[in-house]
């Protein structure tokens, strides 16, 4: 063997080392054109952060009771947004320690992270941890289609935060980040975030708290509603890592760990005032357009009462689910085990997702039942119903009533614990509705349109007509002493026929008797329906329906001598309204929701302004505040007296117990009662007159609205002489016509008569 000389070894060694050399310059050349003109193509399609600039989030429109408490919201996105201050720093530290470390040394990526993410994720063979920053997070979220998974979205990603890195300061982004980020069940940001689980502001979070908060960045899948154990396993290592990162010690991470998720449902269901809230939409959206409302985030300060609404809430469960157990036991309850599809154990009701709170009317699920008593679960409560829970059904076993699997409807009476003390009630038939004005301003401080807003949202103190039965007779009367008659004046109670519309019309009383020559005063607190058409009569319907109308009645009244026992169909509002003139001394001012509203930054848009009318003087005003304290204090509304102050009003019954209705004030409010069947038909039931109905719920709403307030007097009335002012309006009032009836007590109402239009 020749060996080769050593000068052609070290030239072909060049010439590999060389073509080594170029053919690894010309990948690399190919490498960074490819990556050039990948980059270029990426970025040719990115969006102009500059946009951030002039970026608007949806945020939420906030309505406030007259104290300052949300009461409601509207948005697409629920959001509240913050500044970089507002933030506390428990909060920073959870949300940085989990999602991004290096978020003050960074350009926009974490190039260390995503090395070693890529490394984690080659040797498990698929993606197991992510590598996205803060700021890459805010510009997918922001701008790029956030279903898209691809490797290119993940490019414009990057090349977007470094943009958003040379545009804005940490604080920004940071900021833009948390009141943008989505947090699960339809809130946006952390404050909406905290409110909904927590009912708190992210300013008193505590550091568990906060840990959960952070860890929900991950997804819905995290969810401490519908994921519990996988929330707060999140949570701890979310802690856990506070912990190694040295924002908490680790005595406050093993104490935060051994904590409960804590959380305390809080949602916008509108729950306080639905019938109101819906109100307030329906104008907002019809003055200010659905975008502006939804998404601009407007600031709408009401003029509910919060003390007053869930006064009149309980008033309006508590007097339907009374009548109910008055009408006897129904049965043929709904049994979970019929359909196989549940079990006593993994059963959920709705009404469980929320907070059960002592007067709450909610779903129970009977678990066991014997001789004694039948086992209710209700949610994470249990309760026994023994027999005199449930006297009212005539039943004396829980056996004649329950079987395991029967849901039924309790009343919560006392929590203990997860001791609950119930009573047994029913879903209920009838409707009710209430509506409350502060007289002084004309504002409504609270209203209920119906059992439930879930069920119906149908608002029957605003929308439904309904007849209003002998509560109309204050038109009457008030036209009556405005063309100088007076309380003490008299007038026959007896029979007779009139015309009316061209046809024989005779009015009845509910008793079937009449009382001979009565006082005005008399006829009103006792209800008498012969004499208040007789009244109308020679005053001219014209004359009623003319002071109707100053009172703000605007529906439909034809000049009919029935309409004087409340044929007409009035609305509750309007009604209620029209009450307000008595103890605001002959003036009327037009009711009103709202105080103002303002944007999202404070910019006023509208301010209350309502007009007072003047409807009739001062005097007449007083004599009929005398004369409906009488209908209290003597007449059919005595149960009224139970409120111990100041008061007057009037009942109204209608045909067939088809409507009930108490309309009543005291110096500082008038509120309205009405209830009924929707389909009006329906009767209610004998003797469900407006007395028994109608009034209990007045004097609950009022007992509660006007609790720890001062008693108010009305304005007197001059004295009148008794003598000297009393005279007849009948000139042909026989002189053997019986005297006045005596003043005591009465029966309720006046009865229908099939005849009639409607009864009083």
């Amino acid at each position: 063997m020749v060996d080769l000389p050593p000068i052609t070894l070290r030239l072909r060694g060049r010439k590999v080392v060389g073509r080594v050399a170029f053919s690894l310059l010309l990948l690399a050349a190919i490498a960074v054109g490819s990556l050039s003109g990948l980059l270029f193509v990426y970025s040719s399609d990115l969006p102009q952060i500059h946009a951030l600039e002039d970026f608007q989030p949806d945020v939420v429109t906030e309505l406030y009771a007259d104290d300052g408490q949300i009461i409601g919201n509207f948005a697409l996105q629920r959001r509240v947004l913050l500044t970089y201050e507002q933030y506390p720093q428990i909060l920073k530290d959870a949300i940085l320690t989990t999602e991004d470390q290096h978020f003050e040394q960074h350009w926009g990526v974490d190039f260390t992270r995503v090395a070693g993410a890529a490394v984690k994720d080659i040797l498990a063979r698929r993606v197991v941890e992510g590598a996205s920053t803060i700021t890459m997070q805010l510009a997918g979220t922001l701008f790029l289609d956030r279903s898209d998974r691809r490797m290119g979205r993940k490019i414009q990603e990057s090349l977007l935060a470094l943009q958003i890195e040379r545009n804005y300061t940490k604080h920004q982004i940071f900021t833009m980040y948390c009141n943008q980020i989505y947090l699960s069940h339809g809130n946006y940001g952390f404050e909406a975030a905290a409110e909904y689980y927590f009912g708190k502001t992210v300013g008193t979070l505590n550091v568990q708290e906060a840990a959960l908060l952070a860890g929900l960045i991950r997804g819905p899948s995290y969810s401490p509603i519908l994921h519990p154990q996988r929330a707060l396993s999140r949570r701890n290592l979310v802690l856990d890592l506070m912990a190694r990162a040295g924002k908490i010690t680790n005595a406050q991470s093993r104490l935060a760990i051994a904590q409960p998720l804590g959380v305390h449902l809080q949602a916008p269901r509108n729950t306080l005032a639905p019938y109101f809230v819906e109100e307030i939409r329906k104008y907002l959206e019809s003055t200010y357009g659905t975008e502006m409302v939804h998404q601009r985030g407007l600031r709408v300060y009401t003029t509910l009462n919060v003390q007053m609404q869930q006064a009149a809430n309980h008033a309006i469960r508590d007097g339907l689910h009374a009548y109910d157990r008055r009408h006897g036991w129904r049965g043929n309850l709904d049994n979970i085990l019929k359909n196989k599809t549940d079990t006593l154990e993994t059963y959920l009701d709705d009404d469980w997702r929320w907070p059960i709170e002592k007067g709450d009317y909610v779903q129970g699920l009977v678990t066991a039942v014997d001789q004694k008593a039948a086992t209710i679960k209700i949610g994470s409560l249990r309760a026994l119903l023994t027999p005199p829970d449930f006297a009212w059904t005539g039943h004396k076993s829980p056996t004649e009533l329950f079987k395991p699997g029967d849901l039924v409807e309790v009343g919560i009476k006392e929590i203990n614990g997860i001791a609950a003390h119930v009573q047994l009630n029913q879903n209920v038939g009838p409707q009710a509705a209430i509506v409350a004005l502060d007289n002084p301003t004309g504002e409504i401080k609270a209203m209920v349109g119906g059992y439930s807003f879930d069920e119906s949202k149908f608002n029957r103190a605003t929308q439904a007509q309904r007849q209003v039965g002998s509560s109309f007779k204050i038109y009457v009367f008030s036209a009556a002493v405005e063309q100088g008659l007076t309380p003490f004046d008299t007038i026959l109670d007896a029979p007779f026929t009139t015309m009316s519309g061209g046809q024989p019309y005779s009015p009845h009383n509910y008793d079937e008797k009449f009382e001979g020559v009565i006082t005005l005063r008399r006829a009103l607190d006792g209800s008498r329906n012969v004499p208040a058409v007789k009244i109308a009569e020679k005053l001219g319907m014209n004359s009623v329906i003319d002071m109707a109308r100053r009172f703000g009645i605007t529906s439909p009244l034809p000049p009919y001598l029935p309409i004087t026992l409340g044929a007409a169909d009035l609305n509750l509002l309007e009604h209620t309204s029209a009450f307000t003139v008595f103890p605001d001394d002959g003036i009327r001012i037009d009711p009103h929701m709202i105080r103002r509203v303002t944007t999202y930054d404070g910019a006023l848009l509208e301010q209350a302004h309502p007009i007072v009318h003047d409807v009739v003087e001062p005097e007449v005003a007083r004599t009929m505040t005398a004369m409906l304290e009488d209908v209290v204090q003597r007449g059919t509304g005595t149960p009224a007296r139970a409120l111990g102050r100041p008061a007057g009003g009037k009942t109204g019954t209608t045909n067939d117990f088809t409507d009930a209705w108490f309309i009543g004030f005291s110096p500082e409010i008038t509120a309205g009662v009405w209830v009924g069947y929707d389909d009006k038909a329906v009767s209610l039931g004998k003797p469900e007159t407006g007395a028994i109905a109608a009034l209990p719920i007045w004097l609950e709403f009022m007992q509660g609205a006007l609790s720890g307030k001062p008693v108010q007097d009305f304005q007197k009335v001059v004295p009148l002489d008794k003598v000297a002012l009393t005279k007849s309006i009948m000139v042909d009032t026989p002189d053997d016509a019986p005297t006045e009836a005596g003043e005591g007590p009465t029966t309720p109402d006046e009865a229908p008569q099939q005849n009639n239009p409607a009864t009083h």
